[in-house]
C-alpha cells in the first residue's frame, strides 16, 4: 500500500484470524530480480507494518535499509533455507559457538562465528534480575565445552564484583583436561583461593597517581620522584651509600640554608636524619676540628639568643657529601624489590626534597599523598600490595594464568573483587588491565596472543572520570580505541549502561541487551548503540529473564533468543524470603547462615529446592521440535519459553 522512510504498510488479502503470532517474523519482498527482507513490527486485520532491514542478492544477506521494494514485488513469509542465510546454520562448525535459541522461530539454535563476536568489544546489558550473569555463565560454557577443539589457548580475566562465576567455571578441567580455572579473592578473613596481591614494585607513576586518588598533574613529579628514591634508598652497594650521601645532603643544605629561625632548622636537620641516614652520615657523625671532636647533632646546638653558633661549620660538613659529578649507578645496585613501608620512606624523602618543610603551598597539595600512602601501608589494604618473592612483569602475569595444581595455562582467571570497597575494586581492576594492555601491546608478532578483560557492574569502574584529565588517558577507553590491533578486547555486564563511558560503548561492535526498564537507560540504548529501531527498544521492556536482543558484527539482522540455562549456574540466586523470613537462622563465626540455601561464611549456595531446566534437557527439548518453519507454511510462534522457563534466571 505504501513505502515511508523504512516502513512497508501492506495490505491484508489473508484472514489473520487463522494465522498464528506473525509479529517479529521476517517477509521477503520477491519481484523475481531481487529480495527485500523486512521484519514484521505489527500487525491488525486489515494491514501490516513491516521493517526494511536488508537484501539477500546472491545467496548473501546485505544488511541496511537503503534498499527498498517494488510495488509489483510479492511479499511473503521467508523460506527456510533463506532463514539460514539471515540467522545461520543449524549445525555449530569449528569457529563457531551456540548463543541460544531464537524465540520467533521455534527451535531455531543460533549459532554465531568467534571471530564475528569475540574478536571486538561487547557488552551485555540488561535490568537486575534479568539474567545476565546466567546468560555470561552459558555463552561462555558453550564457548568451552561445546566443541571437540576448545580455544585451549583463550585469556578470559573476569572481574567478579559479587563472586559469583566460581561456581559456573570452577570444575572445567573436569569436563576437559586441558581447560583450566583459577580464582583470586579479596576476602583475607575466610579466603577460599588465593589472596590477590598485586607487587608494588610492578605500579609506575599512573598506577600509584590512581591508587592514591592523586587530583592534580602537579602532584605527579612527587611520584615521579619517589620512583627514583625507593630502588636507591633501599640498596646498599658503596656507589648506592655515594648516592644516598647526596640526595640526603642537599636536603639537609637547603633546610640549614633556608633563612627559617635556628630552632626551627635544627628540628627539622634532626628529623630528616633521624628518618634517612647512612653509616657515614647521620646525627653520630664526627666533625673533627684542630682540639677537639664533637658529633653532628652537638653542633646543632642553639644558644640562648637563638643562633646557632656553628652554623658554618654544618654547611660546609653536609657540602662535603655532595657530589659535583653523579655517580652512574648499575642496574645491580639499586634494588628493585621493596615494600609499601620502603615506599612510603621514599616519598617522605622526596617531599623534603621538593620543599614541603620550606613552602605551606607544597605542603598543602603534597602532604595529603602522603598521609593516603601512610593510610594504606598501616591499613588492612596493605596484603593487596605485598608479595611474597620479587618477580618481573612478565613473571607476574604468567603467574596469573598459571594453575598451581595442575601446572596448566589457565583459560578463565577470576578476580572476585566483592570483598574491598568500590574506589580501591576500581583501581585494581584498572593497575591489572593496564598490565594485560602493555603486554599485549609489546608480543611479538602483535596480536598473537588474546586478552580479554570481562567486567561484572561494570557502570562502576568503566567511566568517564578524572584520569584523562589527571593522566591523559582512560584505561579502558584506550583498551576499547586501541586494544583490538593487540588482540585485547573488553567486555561490559551492566544494569545501567548510562552511567559507563560513552566511548566505550561506542568502541562496541556486538551487543546482546536483556530487559531494560529505566528510561534513562533505554534512551542511551537507543542513541548510542548501532542498527537500535524504536520497536527494538520497545521490546526491550517486556523482556522475560532470559531472553535477549542480539545485534552487532556477529548477527546479520537483530536477533531474539533466549539463552539455555548454565550448568552449573553462577551464584546469583534471589534470596529465599520464605527461609529467611520463617526459619530459624544459624550464627556462624563469620556471618550468619541465611535460611536453608545461603551460607554467608562460605558463599556457597544449597541446591535450589526448585526444578530447574539445565542447558542439555533444553537441547533434547528443542529437538524433538521442528527446526523450522516450512517454505509454504506461516512458521508458528516459538512457545518453548512459556512451556520451560517459569523458573528461568533469577539471577
Amino acid at each position: 500500500m505504501e513505502i515511508v522512510d523504512n516502513y512497508v504498510y501492506i495490505k491484508l488479502s489473508i484472514d489473520i484470524t487463522q494465522q498464528p503470532n506473525l509479529v517479529n517474523l521476517h517477509v521477503v519482498f520477491d519481484d523475481g530480480k531481487k529480495k527485500v527482507v523486512g521484519e514484521i513490527a505489527n500487525t491488525n486485520r486489515e494491514k501490516m507494518t513491516v521493517t526494511i532491514v536488508g537484501e539477500i542478492k546472491d545467496g548473501n544477506f546485505i544488511p541496511g535499509a537503503n534498499s527498498k521494494p517494488s510495488f509489483k514485488s510479492v511479499p511473503r513469509l521467508i523460506k527456510t533455507d533463506e532463514l539460514a542465510i539471515l540467522l545461520g546454520d543449524q549445525v555449530t562448525k569449528h569457529g563457531q559457538t551456540n548463543f541460544g535459541t531464537s524465540n520467533i522461530y521455534e527451535g531455531y539454535k543460533i549459532n554465531v562465528s568467534i571471530n564475528d563476536f569475540f574478536n571486538s568489544h561487547f557488552s551485555i546489558l540488561g535490568n537486575s534480575g534479568a539474567g545476565k550473569s546466567c546468560t555470561v555463565a552459558s555463552l561462555l560454557q558453550k564457548l568451552f565445552t561445546s566443541s571437540p577443539l576448545p580455544p585451549k589457548n583463550a585469556g578470559l580475566f573476569f572481574f567478579d564484583a559479587y563472586g559469583e562465576y566460581t561456581n559456573a567455571f570452577g570444575k572445567i578441567n573436569e569436563k576437559n583436561k586441558e581447560l583450566n580455572y583459577k580464582a583470586y579473592t579479596t576476602n583475607t578473613d575466610t579466603p577460599e583461593c588465593e589472596i590477590l596481591q598485586i607487587p608494588i614494585w610492578l605500579l609506575d607513576v599512573d598506577d600509584l597517581a590512581l591508587l592514591l586518588d592523586v587530583t592534580t598533574p602537579a602532584q605527579l613529579p612527587i611520584l615521579e620522584k619517589t620512583l627514583k628514591l625507593v630502588p636507591v634508598l633501599t640498596g646498599d652497594g658503596d656507589n648506592v651509600i655515594k648516592k644516598k650521601n647526596d640526595i640526603i645532603a642537599r636536603a639537609v643544605q637547603d633546610i640549614l640554608l633556608s633563612g627559617n629561625d635556628s630552632t626551627k632548622i635544627r628540628d627539622q636537620v634532626i628529623g630528616v636524619l633521624t628518618k634517612f641516614n647512612t653509616p657515614s652520615l647521620n646525627l653520630n657523625s664526627q666533625i673533627v676540628q684542630p682540639g677537639y671532636t664533637r658529633t653532628f647533632k652537638q653542633c646543632l646546638f642553639v644558644d640562648k639568643t637563638g643562633k646557632m653558633q656553628e652554623m658554618e661549620l654544618v654547611v660546609e660538613f653536609i657540602r662535603g657529601y655532595i657530589m659535583d659529578e653523579q655517580v652512574d649507578l648499575k642496574p645491580e645496585d639499586l634494588n628493585p624489590y621493596y615494600t609499601l613501608a620502603d615506599l612510603e620512606l621514599a616519598m617522605d624523602f622526596a617531599l623534603i626534597s621538593e620543599g614541603i618543610l620550606k613552602s605551606d603551598k607544597v605542603f598543602d597539595y603534597a602532604n595529603v599523598m602522603s598521609v593516603r600512602l601512610h593510610a594504606l601501608a598501616s591499613g588492612e589494604n596493605a596484603v593487596y600490595f605485598s608479595y611474597p618473592k620479587y618477580v618481573t612483569r612478565d613473571q607476574y602475569l604468567d603467574d596469573l594464568v598459571t594453575n598451581k595444581q595442575t601446572g596448566g595455562r589457565c583459560q578463565i582467571v577470576n578476580f572476585n573483587i566483592n570483598y574491598i570497597d568500590d574506589r580501591l575494586a576500581k583501581v585494581i581492576t584498572k593497575i591489572i588491565s593496564r598490565m594485560l594492555f602493555k603486554k599485549a601491546s609489546t608480543i611479538k608478532p602483535r596480536g598473537s596472543r588474546a586478552f580479554h578483560i570481562i567486567i561484572e557492574e561494570a557502570h562502576r569502574y568503566v567511566q568517564h572520570d578524572g584520569d584523562v584529565e589527571l593522566l591523559g588517558y582512560n584505561i579502558f577507553e584506550r583498551i576499547a580505541k586501541e586494544g583490538r590491533k593487540y588482540g585485547m578486547f573488553l567486555a561490559m555486564i551492566t544494569q545501567r549502561p548510562s552511567e559507563l563511558s560513552d566511548t566505550c560503548v561506542s568502541q562496541c561492535a556486538n551487543f546482546v541487551i536483556l530487559r531494560t526498564m529505566h528510561p534513562v537507560d533505554l534512551e542511551y540504548i537507543r542513541t548510542m548503540v548501532p542498527n537500535v529501531s524504536t520497536e527494538i527498544v520497545l521490546q526491550l521492556k517486556n523482556l522475560k529473564p532470559g531472553n535477549c536482543i542480539a545485534f552487532g558484527s556477529a548477527f546479520k539482522v537483530p536477533t531474539q533468543l533466549y539463552v539455555d540455562l548454565p550448568n552449573p549456574r553462577p551464584l546469583s540466586n534471589n534470596v529465599d524470603l520464605e527461609n529467611v523470613w520463617y526459619n530459624d537462622i544459624k550464627e556462624t563465626t563469620v556471618g550468619a547462615t541465611v535460611g536453608a540455601g545461603v551460607d554467608i561464611s562460605t558463599q556457597k549456595f544449597a541446591a535450589p529446592t526448585i526444578p530447574i531446566q539445565t542447558a542439555q534437557t533444553a537441547q533434547n527439548a528443542n529437538a524433538a521440535k521442528p527446526a523450522v518453519a516450512q517454505p509454504q507454511a506461516a512458521p508458528q510462534v516459538n512457545t518453548f519459553i512459556k512451556q520451560n522457563t517459569q523458573d528461568l534466571l533469577d539471577d
